[in-house]
């Protein structure tokens, strides 16, 4: 089972690299690993002992960053090499200061993997949540460097727990400890014999709490809501079927939105579909310089950065993923006090679930009833503010997370 593990990973490579040709994201994460060995070369030295934490993508790093944040802080001379493996991440953070050196992860290879730890010598490598790659974690597993998992999630669908998945429980054998998310998890370790496990919570919610406490002033989100008499919707992380969505419901509510994706075909396409007041946030800003009083109903931002910042400007937020995969990060708008709608694709994020739970979350399946909240949000101020405060107290109640990883990990040397 470990070879069919590492001979499916060789062949996932394998596939990224023929796609490349035709497949954007497939050709960035090529080209983003061109002489990814000669930067890592060049900073050897630098990063000699040093912490090496690894991300999927953007939202991984936002979760792991608190632990790497509280860690340099006790040990500000300690290196750090930071790596993803998806160049939306790369690109997102690839100047994250706290860093010595930002990369992509070497492809997955037994030659990579030992190539890598030769350079760089870690001190402890820190993974983040789902990322699993046999041949990096068996190396730091041979090499005796101290190897944690953070913010992990166990379900009982994932091959672990399957009678085909040795490999899978194999890597959990290289890491030192699994810090996870809730008990569930741990009950799930514990019954194939994983049981150097704490349940530390979500340091997400450490994360969003600390983005609450440094607000950003964002100037063209400033004048879309000066004077506005109704209820203002941010809608963040936005797929094509959110956005038909969005564009049926007819409440004629403020809508500032945050695609997914910011390619100008995209972004043309949603300025047409909300017209005629369709305007991305440059021409909004151009529209208004030469107009202070002019405004627009439908606010389309096209630059990357700003989400978890903007829903400070909502009355309401809308999350999308719902209706693909899954929704993106409901607790980044939940920590501002909003309430959080997004679509039924929720099953596997327990946090939407603890949303509706409390009163703060909505879920939706199709315009009707995304009518139907926005109008109840709005015509009812008590059920707004109820709703407000039930998102704040969630997150509110699960943070601190960070310090219990932190701890755990200094008590282990």
């Amino acid at each position: 089972m470990a070879l069919l593990l590492r001979l499916g990973t060789a062949l996932y490579h394998v596939g990224i690299g023929l796609a490349a040709p035709f497949v954007p994201k497939a050709k960035a994460w090529v080209e983003g690993r061109r002489g990814l060995w000669a930067r890592m070369e060049a900073r050897a030295d630098a990063l000699q002992g040093c912490l090496w934490m690894h991300c999927a993508s953007v939202g991984e790093f936002e979760q792991g960053r608190p632990v790497l944040e509280a860690l340099k802080h006790e040990r500000p001379d300690l290196p750090v090499l930071l790596t993803f493996f998806s160049p939306s991440g790369f690109e997102a953070r690839k100047a994250f200061p706290l860093a010595t050196h930002v990369d992509y992860l070497p492809a997955d290879s037994a030659r990579n993997a030992g190539r890598l730890l030769a350079l760089i010598r870690p001190r402890m490598a820190i993974f983040v949540k789902y990322e699993f790659w046999p041949q990096h974690l068996h190396a730091l597993r041979r090499t005796r460097v101290p190897t944690y998992l953070v913010s992990a999630i166990f379900r009982p669908s994932q091959p672990f727990f399957k009678w085909y998945g040795g490999g899978h429980r194999a890597m959990l054998a290289c890491f030192d400890h699994l810090f996870v998310q809730n008990e569930t998890s741990r009950i799930l370790l514990e019954s194939i014999g994983s049981t150097h496990v704490t349940v530390s919570g979500d340091t997400r919610f450490d994360r969003v709490s600390a983005i609450t406490m440094e607000p950003v002033l964002i100037p063209f989100a400033e004048h879309f809501i000066r004077g506005r008499k109704r209820p203002v919707l941010v809608a963040g992380s936005t797929w094509p079927a959110d956005e038909a969505l969005l564009a049926e419901q007819d409440s004629g509510i403020p809508l500032i939105m945050v695609p997914h994706e910011i390619d100008a075909a995209h972004v043309e396409q949603l300025r047409h579909r909300f017209a005629p007041d369709g305007l991305t946030a440059g021409e909004y800003e151009e529209r208004v310089m030469a107009n202070p009083d002019a405004g627009c109903d439908h606010l389309i931002v096209d630059r990357m950065g700003h989400l978890s910042r903007l829903y400070h400007y909502a009355d309401i937020t809308y999350v999308g993923g719902g209706f693909g995969t899954g929704i993106h990060n409901t607790i980044e708008a939940a920590a501002w006090g909003r309430p959080v709608i997004f679509g039924p694709n929720h099953a596997r994020f327990a946090e939407a679930q603890g949303l509706i739970d409390a009163g703060a979350g909505f879920c939706v399946r199709n315009a009707e009833e995304l009518r139907a909240v926005l109008l109840r949000l709005e015509q009812d101020p008590l059920a707004l503010r109820t709703a407000a405060d039930a998102a704040s107290r969630y997150v509110a109640e699960r943070t601190g997370a960070t310090a219990r990883v932190v701890a755990g990990i200094t008590a282990m040397g």
